[in-house]
């Protein structure tokens, strides 16, 4: 990893993330997009076989493949699975917003009501791994938030099959309906709708630059939860931290993707010369080598400062996806933060927890991201209408509000529709 001085660096440039570009294949995932809201399971048949190299007569996953992956699931997983899932359903049941009402002035009562969309899709991505964690991730919250049709889409493996781990944890979750296909060409199929595959209201998940760039452009078709990049890690700590723990988690976020971003900023040389080598060692006998030095090599960065006040501005400039706090004082440490999508206090809180079974969700805002969004949540497949109720001598008190304004705004009609009903009392 890369060690610098605060000091000596321009922090703009230095916390920019590894960015795929996602305008440079807007172009093709347009004419993806098309070709699906014009020729439907046609097209994407095509796709499959053209990206994935299998040909899929039935996209649609079917009750015998279900039933098949939990017979051949391994017993460990799937107890696994369940209490994951379990764990998960807690933590998002507490997200379940609250009906209220409140008088606003005599005879003006005014609310909000939480409703769910009525439909869903969850993309899970393939590629260098299978994520049945993602699923878990994204069908249970849209489960709790009372959304009746949740539709998973994943690409499939060269014999044309998910992974069983997949389907076991999309039925746990209890999504509705799973299908065969990944890619641009799915989020097609969800934000149009196919002969097979249904058109859902909002699309979530996870997804390499051709989903990110499909989702960019159905948004308005369809809703989506925030843009996601490449994931990333910052590490806040101080003297009093772990360097091997530290290490672990570098080395573990450095395994996603070679564009993984892996930062630890640190008022401690010391500490930041111990995780550096304990970066090293661990990563010569890591599975993932390959990958974890890509990530390192182009986005591996160490930063000393001279105060903790400046590493906590750093923090919250980069506004991490994942934030490991390592200090003396973590609770003190937290309330200085702003700008993080998850946050992880302590020795024993990797982020790895958070991936697999704490309960909070692994979709989160990458980029910046996290000074503007919250990670996916149940609240993101709520919708909060709001109600009012008024008696006729509350709407004869609110007229000297609005009438005057809707009058001076020239739209006479508003005001009409409450002389109207006034119209025994109005002066």
């Amino acid at each position: 990893m890369e060690i610098l001085k605060y000091s000596d660096i321009d922090l703009v440039e230095t916390i920019k993330r590894s960015e795929e570009d996602v305008n440079k294949v807007l172009g093709i995932v347009s004419d993806i997009l098309d070709n699906v809201k014009n020729n439907h399971d046609l097209a994407i048949r095509e796709y499959t076989e053209k990206f994935d190299g299998v040909t899929i007569e039935n996209l649609k996953v079917s009750e015998d493949e279900i039933k098949e992956a939990y017979d051949t699931l391994d017993d460990s997983l799937l107890v696994a699975l369940k209490q994951a899932a379990s764990n998960i359903e807690k933590f998002h049941k507490k997200q379940i917003p609250h009906e209220w009402e409140i008088e606003v002035n005599p005879g003006i009562v005014a609310g909000q009501i939480v409703r769910p969309i009525n439909s869903a899709g969850c993309y899970i991505p393939g590629g260098r791994a299978a994520y049945p964690s993602s699923i878990l991730m994204t069908v249970i919250p849209a489960k709790i938030a009372g959304v009746k049709k949740v539709v998973c889409v994943t690409p499939p493996q060269k014999d044309g099959k998910i992974l069983d781990a997949i389907l076991v944890a999309a039925d746990i979750a209890g999504a509705n309906e799973i299908y065969k296909v990944g890619g641009a060409q799915a989020i097609a199929g969800l934000a149009y709708g196919t002969e097979s595959i249904p058109q859902v209201e909002k699309i979530v998940g996870p997804g390499n630059i051709f989903v990110t760039a499909a989702k960019k452009l159905v948004y308005g078709q369809v809703d989506i939860e925030f843009p996601a990049g490449p994931s990333e890690v910052l590490i806040l700590a101080d003297e009093t931290a772990n360097p091997e723990f530290l290490a672990t988690d570098i080395l573990a976020q450095a395994e996603h993707d070679p564009n993984a971003s892996c930062f630890l900023v640190t008022d401690s040389e010391k500490l930041a010369i111990e995780v550096d080598e304990f970066v090293k060692k661990l990563t010569e006998v890591a599975p993932r080598r390959e990958i974890i030095e890509k990530s390192l090599s182009k986005s591996g960065k160490i930063i000393i400062t001279n105060t903790f006040e400046e590493a906590i501005y750093i923090t919250n400039e980069y506004a991490p996806e994942h934030l490991i706090i390592s200090t003396k004082d973590d609770d003190d440490t937290l309330s200085h933060i702003n700008n993080a999508g998850s946050i992880f206090l302590g020795s024993y809180s990797p982020v790895a927890a958070g991936d697999y079974g704490s309960g909070t969700n692994h979709v989160l805002p990458t980029g910046g991201g996290a000074k503007m969004y919250s990670g996916l949540s149940t609240e993101a497949f709520i919708k909060k209408p709001t109600v009012q109720r008024i008696t006729k001598e509350g709407l004869k008190e609110l007229s000297k509000t609005s009438v005057p304004i809707a009058e001076y705004e020239g739209f006479f009609e508003h005001a009409n529709s409450f002389k109207t009903r006034l119209k025994d009392d109005w002066k």
